[in-house]
Protein backbone atom coordinates (compact mmCIF):
# COMPACT_ATOMS: atom_id res chain seq x y z
CA UNK A 1 0.00 0.00 0.00
CA UNK A 2 1.62 3.55 -0.80
CA UNK A 3 1.62 5.85 2.16
CA UNK A 4 1.04 9.35 2.37
CA UNK A 5 2.46 11.50 5.03
CA UNK A 6 0.25 14.26 6.45
CA UNK A 7 1.08 14.61 10.05
CA UNK A 8 2.73 17.87 11.59
CA UNK A 9 5.63 15.90 11.77
CA UNK A 10 7.51 14.19 10.41
CA UNK A 11 6.44 15.62 7.27
CA UNK A 12 7.54 14.32 3.67
CA UNK A 13 11.12 15.07 2.80
CA UNK A 14 11.59 16.48 -0.69
CA UNK A 15 13.80 13.57 -2.74
CA UNK A 16 16.55 15.50 -3.99
CA UNK A 17 17.19 16.15 0.04
CA UNK A 18 16.76 12.52 1.02
CA UNK A 19 19.05 11.07 -1.69
CA UNK A 20 21.76 13.63 0.22
CA UNK A 21 21.53 11.73 3.27
CA UNK A 22 23.18 8.49 0.96
CA UNK A 23 26.35 10.10 0.26
CA UNK A 24 29.52 9.29 1.79
CA UNK A 25 29.92 10.30 4.58
CA UNK A 26 32.79 13.28 5.24
CA UNK A 27 34.37 14.39 8.28
CA UNK A 28 33.03 17.51 10.18
CA UNK A 29 36.48 19.11 10.37
CA UNK A 30 37.17 19.98 6.74
CA UNK A 31 36.89 22.26 4.30
CA UNK A 32 34.71 20.53 2.60
CA UNK A 33 32.00 20.24 5.82
CA UNK A 34 32.79 24.00 6.59
CA UNK A 35 31.37 24.95 3.15
CA UNK A 36 28.33 23.40 3.55
CA UNK A 37 28.10 24.90 7.11
CA UNK A 38 28.39 28.43 5.70
CA UNK A 39 25.56 27.64 2.95
CA UNK A 40 23.74 26.15 5.74
CA UNK A 41 24.19 29.27 8.22
CA UNK A 42 23.18 31.65 5.59
CA UNK A 43 20.16 29.33 4.31
CA UNK A 44 18.55 29.41 8.01
CA UNK A 45 19.17 33.37 8.31
CA UNK A 46 17.08 33.56 5.10
CA UNK A 47 14.21 31.63 6.68
CA UNK A 48 14.51 32.86 10.21
CA UNK A 49 14.17 36.10 8.48
CA UNK A 50 17.38 37.71 11.13
CA UNK A 51 20.45 38.69 10.38
CA UNK A 52 22.59 37.09 13.54
CA UNK A 53 23.80 33.67 12.69
CA UNK A 54 21.66 30.58 13.90
CA UNK A 55 22.62 27.97 16.53
CA UNK A 56 23.07 24.17 15.15
CA UNK A 57 22.28 21.46 17.32
CA UNK A 58 22.11 17.27 16.79
CA UNK A 59 18.65 17.36 18.64
CA UNK A 60 14.98 17.01 18.43
CA UNK A 61 12.68 20.45 18.83
CA UNK A 62 12.14 19.91 22.77
CA UNK A 63 16.27 19.46 23.12
CA UNK A 64 16.56 23.32 21.93
CA UNK A 65 13.30 24.53 23.64
CA UNK A 66 15.38 23.28 26.73
CA UNK A 67 17.98 25.25 25.62
CA UNK A 68 16.12 28.54 25.71
CA UNK A 69 15.87 28.01 29.18
CA UNK A 70 19.14 27.12 30.11
CA UNK A 71 20.88 29.53 28.40
CA UNK A 72 19.01 32.57 29.13
CA UNK A 73 18.01 31.81 33.16
CA UNK A 74 19.75 31.61 36.22
CA UNK A 75 18.29 29.92 40.02
CA UNK A 76 15.54 32.19 41.36
CA UNK A 77 14.67 33.75 37.60
CA UNK A 78 10.95 34.21 36.91
CA UNK A 79 9.98 33.49 33.58
CA UNK A 80 6.31 34.18 32.27
CA UNK A 81 4.89 31.17 29.69
CA UNK A 82 1.58 31.71 27.16
CA UNK A 83 0.34 28.38 26.86
CA UNK A 84 -1.99 27.76 24.32
CA UNK A 85 -1.57 23.34 23.99
CA UNK A 86 0.73 20.59 25.00
CA UNK A 87 3.75 22.76 23.53
CA UNK A 88 2.98 25.98 25.19
CA UNK A 89 2.61 23.53 28.47
CA UNK A 90 6.20 22.01 27.40
CA UNK A 91 7.85 25.34 28.14
CA UNK A 92 6.63 25.23 31.88
CA UNK A 93 7.40 21.83 32.51
CA UNK A 94 11.38 22.70 31.21
CA UNK A 95 11.40 25.45 33.43
CA UNK A 96 9.96 23.48 36.34
CA UNK A 97 12.14 20.78 35.91
CA UNK A 98 15.04 23.19 36.55
CA UNK A 99 13.04 24.68 39.67
CA UNK A 100 12.24 27.85 37.77
CA UNK A 101 8.96 29.97 39.02
CA UNK A 102 6.64 29.86 36.26
CA UNK A 103 3.81 32.63 35.67
CA UNK A 104 1.39 30.34 32.58
CA UNK A 105 -0.88 32.26 31.28
CA UNK A 106 -3.31 29.24 29.26
CA UNK A 107 -6.12 29.59 27.12
CA UNK A 108 -9.00 27.17 26.30
CA UNK A 109 -7.85 25.03 24.36
CA UNK A 110 -8.26 26.34 20.81
CA UNK A 111 -7.77 29.70 21.49
CA UNK A 112 -4.47 31.80 20.77
CA UNK A 113 -3.00 33.40 23.10
CA UNK A 114 -4.80 36.62 24.34
CA UNK A 115 -1.86 39.57 24.18
CA UNK A 116 -4.03 41.59 27.07
CA UNK A 117 -3.17 38.87 29.25
CA UNK A 118 0.07 38.64 28.70
CA UNK A 119 0.95 42.34 28.62
CA UNK A 120 -0.83 42.63 32.41
CA UNK A 121 1.58 39.34 33.84
CA UNK A 122 4.58 41.62 32.45
CA UNK A 123 3.30 44.45 34.06
CA UNK A 124 2.49 42.48 37.54
CA UNK A 125 6.18 40.47 36.93
CA UNK A 126 8.28 43.17 35.96
CA UNK A 127 11.30 40.77 37.11
CA UNK A 128 10.08 38.55 34.54
CA UNK A 129 13.58 37.15 32.35
CA UNK A 130 11.65 36.59 29.32
CA UNK A 131 8.03 35.52 27.66
CA UNK A 132 7.90 31.84 26.16
CA UNK A 133 5.39 31.58 23.60
CA UNK A 134 4.72 28.89 20.38
CA UNK A 135 4.14 30.53 17.10
CA UNK A 136 1.77 27.62 16.08
CA UNK A 137 0.75 25.38 18.40
CA UNK A 138 0.33 21.67 16.26
CA UNK A 139 -1.85 20.16 19.09
CA UNK A 140 -4.56 22.84 18.83
CA UNK A 141 -4.10 24.12 15.17
CA UNK A 142 -3.94 27.54 16.70
CA UNK A 143 -1.32 30.73 15.39
CA UNK A 144 -0.49 33.14 17.84
CA UNK A 145 0.35 36.76 17.26
CA UNK A 146 3.46 37.29 17.75
CA UNK A 147 3.85 40.20 15.50
CA UNK A 148 2.01 42.05 18.64
CA UNK A 149 3.29 40.35 21.44
CA UNK A 150 6.57 41.61 19.49
CA UNK A 151 6.31 44.90 20.14
CA UNK A 152 4.98 44.48 23.93
CA UNK A 153 7.62 42.79 25.52
CA UNK A 154 10.22 44.67 23.29
CA UNK A 155 9.47 47.53 25.37
CA UNK A 156 10.44 45.39 28.82
CA UNK A 157 13.57 43.78 29.91
CA UNK A 158 12.17 40.84 28.71
CA UNK A 159 13.32 38.53 26.04
CA UNK A 160 10.75 37.06 23.47
CA UNK A 161 10.91 32.78 22.93
CA UNK A 162 9.16 31.42 20.07
CA UNK A 163 8.73 27.66 19.72
CA UNK A 164 8.33 27.64 15.72
CA UNK A 165 9.09 24.11 15.63
CA UNK A 166 5.88 23.30 13.79
CA UNK A 167 5.29 27.03 12.08
CA UNK A 168 8.78 28.53 10.43
CA UNK A 169 8.79 27.76 6.89
CA UNK A 170 4.78 27.62 6.55
CA UNK A 171 3.53 30.70 8.39
CA UNK A 172 4.71 34.09 8.27
CA UNK A 173 7.41 34.91 11.37
CA UNK A 174 9.73 37.47 10.57
CA UNK A 175 12.47 37.46 13.26
CA UNK A 176 13.91 40.79 13.63
CA UNK A 177 11.20 42.77 12.26
CA UNK A 178 9.03 41.60 14.71
CA UNK A 179 11.64 41.92 17.37
CA UNK A 180 11.33 38.54 18.12
CA UNK A 181 14.51 37.79 20.48
CA UNK A 182 14.86 33.91 20.20
CA UNK A 183 13.42 31.33 17.74
CA UNK A 184 13.63 27.61 18.11
CA UNK A 185 13.33 25.30 15.63
CA UNK A 186 13.41 21.29 14.54
CA UNK A 187 14.20 19.70 11.24
CA UNK A 188 11.36 17.54 10.23
CA UNK A 189 8.92 20.26 9.68
CA UNK A 190 8.96 22.96 7.58
CA UNK A 191 13.02 22.26 6.71
CA UNK A 192 12.03 19.66 5.30
CA UNK A 193 14.49 17.36 6.20
CA UNK A 194 14.48 14.04 8.52
CA UNK A 195 14.28 14.53 12.83
CA UNK A 196 16.97 14.98 14.04
CA UNK A 197 18.38 19.04 14.25
CA UNK A 198 17.41 21.19 16.26
CA UNK A 199 17.71 25.24 15.79
CA UNK A 200 17.72 28.60 17.94
CA UNK A 201 18.37 32.13 16.22
CA UNK A 202 19.22 34.49 19.39
CA UNK A 203 19.17 38.38 19.34
CA UNK A 204 21.43 40.96 20.72
CA UNK A 205 19.13 41.83 23.56
CA UNK A 206 19.14 38.13 24.27
CA UNK A 207 22.99 37.58 23.98
CA UNK A 208 22.65 39.46 26.76
CA UNK A 209 20.91 37.64 29.12
CA UNK A 210 23.09 34.48 28.26
CA UNK A 211 26.00 36.12 29.24
CA UNK A 212 24.17 36.33 32.87
CA UNK A 213 22.84 33.10 33.07
CA UNK A 214 23.83 30.63 35.19
CA UNK A 215 21.54 27.34 35.08
CA UNK A 216 24.06 24.41 34.02
CA UNK A 217 24.21 23.60 30.19
CA UNK A 218 27.40 21.97 28.57
CA UNK A 219 26.14 20.14 25.61
CA UNK A 220 23.90 22.59 25.07
CA UNK A 221 25.91 26.27 25.76
CA UNK A 222 24.91 28.52 22.78
CA UNK A 223 27.92 30.19 24.16
CA UNK A 224 30.06 27.63 22.42
CA UNK A 225 28.16 27.18 19.70
CA UNK A 226 28.68 30.71 18.63
CA UNK A 227 32.46 30.25 19.39
CA UNK A 228 32.37 27.63 16.48
CA UNK A 229 30.53 28.99 13.83
CA UNK A 230 33.71 31.02 13.55
CA UNK A 231 35.34 27.68 11.92
CA UNK A 232 32.88 26.98 10.46
CA UNK A 233 31.54 23.93 12.43
CA UNK A 234 29.82 23.10 15.48
CA UNK A 235 31.48 22.61 19.34
CA UNK A 236 30.60 18.90 18.73
CA UNK A 237 30.24 16.07 16.38
CA UNK A 238 27.01 17.10 13.88
CA UNK A 239 24.56 15.44 12.69
CA UNK A 240 26.53 15.60 9.34
CA UNK A 241 24.05 13.60 6.91
CA UNK A 242 21.03 15.85 7.99
CA UNK A 243 23.10 19.07 7.35
CA UNK A 244 24.16 17.78 4.36
CA UNK A 245 20.61 16.96 3.33
CA UNK A 246 19.61 20.53 4.70
CA UNK A 247 21.53 22.49 2.49
CA UNK A 248 20.09 21.16 -0.37
CA UNK A 249 16.10 21.64 1.60
CA UNK A 250 17.74 25.18 2.04
CA UNK A 251 18.22 25.30 -1.66
CA UNK A 252 14.00 24.09 -2.25
CA UNK A 253 13.74 26.81 0.13
CA UNK A 254 15.43 29.79 -1.50
CA UNK A 255 14.43 28.62 -5.34
CA UNK A 256 10.56 29.04 -4.17
CA UNK A 257 10.74 31.97 -2.21
CA UNK A 258 9.83 32.59 1.57
CA UNK A 259 7.36 34.77 1.03
CA UNK A 260 5.69 32.24 -1.82
CA UNK A 261 6.28 29.79 0.52
CA UNK A 262 3.53 31.35 2.83
CA UNK A 263 1.15 31.56 0.57
CA UNK A 264 1.62 28.15 -0.28
CA UNK A 265 0.75 27.11 3.08
CA UNK A 266 -2.00 29.59 3.15
CA UNK A 267 -3.71 28.36 0.40
CA UNK A 268 -3.55 24.60 1.52
CA UNK A 269 -4.69 25.34 4.84
CA UNK A 270 -7.40 27.45 3.27
CA UNK A 271 -8.61 24.35 0.52
CA UNK A 272 -8.37 21.66 4.28
CA UNK A 273 -10.61 24.38 5.81
CA UNK A 274 -12.77 24.38 2.78
CA UNK A 275 -12.78 20.99 2.56
CA UNK A 276 -13.97 20.14 6.37
CA UNK A 277 -16.70 22.75 6.14
CA UNK A 278 -18.21 21.22 3.00
CA UNK A 279 -19.12 18.05 4.68
CA UNK A 280 -20.32 19.08 7.80
CA UNK A 281 -16.99 19.64 10.26
CA UNK A 282 -16.03 22.28 12.54
CA UNK A 283 -12.73 23.78 13.34
CA UNK A 284 -11.27 23.21 16.59
CA UNK A 285 -9.40 26.23 16.31
CA UNK A 286 -10.62 30.19 16.67
CA UNK A 287 -7.58 31.40 15.44
CA UNK A 288 -6.26 28.28 13.03
CA UNK A 289 -2.72 27.99 11.66
CA UNK A 290 -1.17 27.13 7.93
CA UNK A 291 0.45 24.30 9.67
CA UNK A 292 -2.03 22.02 10.62
CA UNK A 293 -6.04 22.17 10.65
CA UNK A 294 -7.80 20.29 13.84
CA UNK A 295 -10.90 19.49 13.34
CA UNK A 296 -14.12 18.20 15.65
CA UNK A 297 -15.05 14.99 14.94
CA UNK A 298 -17.94 13.75 14.40
CA UNK A 299 -20.51 12.97 17.29
CA UNK A 300 -20.18 9.26 17.91
CA UNK A 301 -17.29 8.61 16.09
CA UNK A 302 -13.81 8.84 17.87
CA UNK A 303 -10.84 10.52 16.56
CA UNK A 304 -8.58 7.60 16.98
CA UNK A 305 -11.02 5.45 14.71
CA UNK A 306 -10.88 7.61 11.75
CA UNK A 307 -6.92 8.62 12.09
CA UNK A 308 -6.38 4.51 12.17
CA UNK A 309 -8.94 3.74 9.10
CA UNK A 310 -7.17 6.27 7.10
CA UNK A 311 -3.34 5.28 7.77
CA UNK A 312 -4.55 1.43 7.74
CA UNK A 313 -6.52 0.74 4.77
CA UNK A 314 -6.08 4.15 2.87
CA UNK A 315 -2.26 4.66 3.53
CA UNK A 316 -3.08 8.38 4.44
CA UNK A 317 -1.25 8.82 8.02
CA UNK A 318 -2.97 12.10 9.76
CA UNK A 319 -2.47 13.07 13.52
CA UNK A 320 -5.22 12.30 15.85
CA UNK A 321 -5.94 14.72 19.18
CA UNK A 322 -2.80 15.11 21.49
CA UNK A 323 -3.48 14.10 25.20
CA UNK A 324 -5.98 11.70 26.34
CA UNK A 325 -8.23 14.82 26.79
CA UNK A 326 -8.33 15.75 22.73
CA UNK A 327 -7.18 12.19 21.36
CA UNK A 328 -11.02 11.38 20.28
CA UNK A 329 -12.51 14.55 19.99
CA UNK A 330 -10.25 16.04 17.36
CA UNK A 331 -8.24 15.01 14.41
CA UNK A 332 -5.43 16.68 12.67
CA UNK A 333 -4.54 17.56 8.97
CA UNK A 334 -1.40 18.45 8.45
CA UNK A 335 -0.23 20.72 5.57
CA UNK A 336 3.29 21.59 6.54
CA UNK A 337 6.63 21.64 4.28
CA UNK A 338 6.95 19.26 1.24
CA UNK A 339 3.09 19.16 0.64
CA UNK A 340 1.34 20.67 -2.13
CA UNK A 341 -2.57 20.63 -3.32
CA UNK A 342 -2.88 17.11 -4.41
CA UNK A 343 -1.89 16.31 -0.81
CA UNK A 344 -4.88 17.79 0.39
CA UNK A 345 -7.02 16.39 -2.27
CA UNK A 346 -5.73 12.86 -1.13
CA UNK A 347 -6.30 13.45 2.41
CA UNK A 348 -9.39 14.72 2.02
CA UNK A 349 -10.61 11.93 -0.24
CA UNK A 350 -9.39 9.38 2.61
CA UNK A 351 -11.24 11.32 5.24
CA UNK A 352 -14.82 11.02 2.77
CA UNK A 353 -14.14 7.60 2.78
CA UNK A 354 -13.33 6.71 6.24
CA UNK A 355 -16.34 9.01 7.73
CA UNK A 356 -18.85 6.93 5.33
CA UNK A 357 -17.15 3.85 6.54
CA UNK A 358 -17.83 4.60 10.00
CA UNK A 359 -21.57 5.86 9.51
CA UNK A 360 -21.09 9.45 8.84
CA UNK A 361 -23.53 11.02 6.22
CA UNK A 362 -21.79 12.96 3.59
CA UNK A 363 -22.28 13.71 0.10
CA UNK A 364 -19.40 11.74 -1.54
CA UNK A 365 -16.88 14.42 -3.03
CA UNK A 366 -18.06 16.98 -1.23
CA UNK A 367 -14.52 18.27 0.59
CA UNK A 368 -12.70 17.17 -2.75
CA UNK A 369 -15.23 19.74 -4.81
CA UNK A 370 -14.47 22.63 -2.22
CA UNK A 371 -10.89 22.08 -2.39
CA UNK A 372 -10.46 22.23 -5.69
CA UNK A 373 -12.72 25.64 -5.55
CA UNK A 374 -9.82 27.03 -3.56
CA UNK A 375 -6.85 25.94 -5.98
CA UNK A 376 -8.78 27.49 -8.99
CA UNK A 377 -8.78 30.37 -7.23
Amino acid sequence: MKKYLLTPGPTPVPPEAASKEGLPIIHHRTSAFGKIFEEVSEGLKYVFQMKNNVLIFASSGTGVMESAITNLLSPGDKLIVSETGKFGERWWKIAKAYGLDAVVVKEEAGAPADIGKIKKALAENPQAKAVYTTLTETSTGVVNDIKSLGEIVSKTGAALVVDAISGLGAQELRSDDWKVDVVVTGSQKGLMIPPGLGFASVSEKAWKLVEQAKLPKFYFSWQAAKKSIATKETPYTPAISLIVALAESLKIIRAEGVENIWKRHQQLADATRAGVAAIGLKLFSSAPCNAVTAVHVPQGIAGSAIYKKMRDEFGVNIAAGQGEDLKDKIIRIAHLGYMERFDIIIALSALEMALTQLGYKLEPGAAVAAAEKIFLG
